[in-house]
């Protein structure tokens, strides 16, 4: 165990992943070569999709998601209220609005139950796309959704940043989080706090051939090349964007990849830790639960605990887990509460997300931690609880 600073996530790098950069460095290709088509095919084959497009970041992914569905002013996109800015900032780039769906108040999903109500909200407007987030890594209930898009007439596209690795089982045996089964596209994020880090770096997979070579089209300023000529011709029948993923970054993902299974399995064992030391640590704290039907291999754990119930802030507990070396997050705001959606929507009330919010707080979880570490996460934690009952409520 560690004395040092435990922060609430971040990346695993090892000398092998600084050999496969400094190979790529030494190469003939720092961008647009062969690693990149070698990563894709890696992380397709990886999740079980037919085709994977790696693009500069996570957000990057979504946005050319929109653009590739053709997405635009009119359209409407449904998101959950809890999760990163980006699931909805993906609609406002291609000017379509975003009805927000609550959350289910445990887990901090999506839920069939919620989408259908914001469907109802979304008052006739024609719904072009679903977005659910597989929030810290628990899955969602996807053949539900699915069904509630499809009879909408929407598109359904997974916002799996934190799901690398979970697996998930609706009945019909295992399937994998990536592999496209109940969705036209799923989004993935290498930045360095997830699953596998590139340094900065995203990934979409999907099981439709013309929809990746749209997506390859528009990470690259929307050229083509038009079958038969000259090797200096390209065609732009629409304008795309810089979103191309360089060889040195695939060189790291490639790399990661190849360790998936160990960090995945040391994300749940550690997880599992948690569970037990966490269990019944006192009245108003319990951890997040998902599905039954999911095995995630978390990117985060989040606890839940009543604040206002123990008599202490938020703001107070973070500041005295600092004091004892622990670091500590909040995942996520609300995103139907922010400045820019507010004025354009009015409040709104999601109780769900209201409730997850006010209670939720991230703890360390990354494959780096030993075991012993998480004893101590749990005991600056029961160390607080103890503050509790002798301290004054804080600011």
């Amino acid at each position: 165990m560690s004395d040092s600073f435990l922060p609430y996530g971040r990346q695993t790098i090892e000398e092998d992943d600084i050999a496969a950069v400094a190979a790529a460095l030494r190469g003939d290709f720092l961008t647009t070569g062969p690693t990149v088509a070698a990563f894709e095919t890696a992380f397709a084959d990886r999740v079980g999709a037919g085709h994977a497009v790696a693009c500069s970041n996570g957000t990057a992914s979504l946005h050319l998601a929109m653009m590739a569905l053709e997405v635009g002013p009119g359209d409407v996109c449904i998101a959950p209220s809890i999760t990163f800015l980006a699931t909805a900032n993906c609609a406002a780039y291609v000017g379509a609005e975003v009805v927000f769906a609550d959350v289910d108040p445990d887990s901090g999903l999506m839920t069939p139950e919620s989408l259908a109500e914001a469907l109802e909200r979304a008052g006739g407007r024609p719904v072009r796309v679903v977005l659910p987030v597989h929030l810290r890594g628990d899955v969602c209930d996807l053949p539900g959704l699915a069904a509630l898009a499809e009879a909408a007439g929407a598109v359904l596209v997974e916002d799996a940043p934190h799901a690398l690795g979970s697996t998930m089982d609706f009945g019909g045996g295992r399937e994998r989080v990536g592999d496209c089964a109940h969705s036209a596209m799923a989004s993935f994020s290498f930045h360095p706090v997830k699953t596998i880090a590139t340094g900065e770096g995203g990934m979409l997979t999907t099981n439709d051939a013309a929809l990746a070579e749209r997506l390859r089209a528009l990470r690259s300023h929307g050229m083509t090349r038009p079958p038969g000529a000259a090797p200096w011709v390209y065609e732009m029948a629409r304008p795309g964007y810089n979103y191309r993923l360089p060889d040195i970054n695939c060189a790291l993902g490639l790399s990661q990849l190849g360790k998936l299974d160990r960090f995945t399995a040391r994300r749940r064992a550690l997880a599992a830790l948690y569970d037990a030391r966490l269990a019944g640590l006192a009245p108003g704290v319990k951890p997040a639960t998902g599905p039954a039907w999911s095995d995630p291999a978390l990117h985060l754990y989040c606890v839940l605990i009543d604040f206002a119930g123990l008599g202490v802030t938020r703001e107070a507990v973070m500041r005295r887990l600092a004091e004892q070396g622990i670091g500590s997050q909040v995942h996520y705001i609300p995103v139907h509460t922010q400045p820019y959606w507010r004025e354009r929507q009015g409040d709104l009330a999601l109780p769900g997300a209201a409730a997850w919010y006010d209670r939720c707080l991230s703890l360390p979880l990354y494959p780096g931690m030993q075991d012993g570490d998480v004893e101590r996460v749990a005991d600056a934690l029961e160390r607080a609880l103890d503050l509790w009952g002798s301290a004054p409520a804080e600011g």
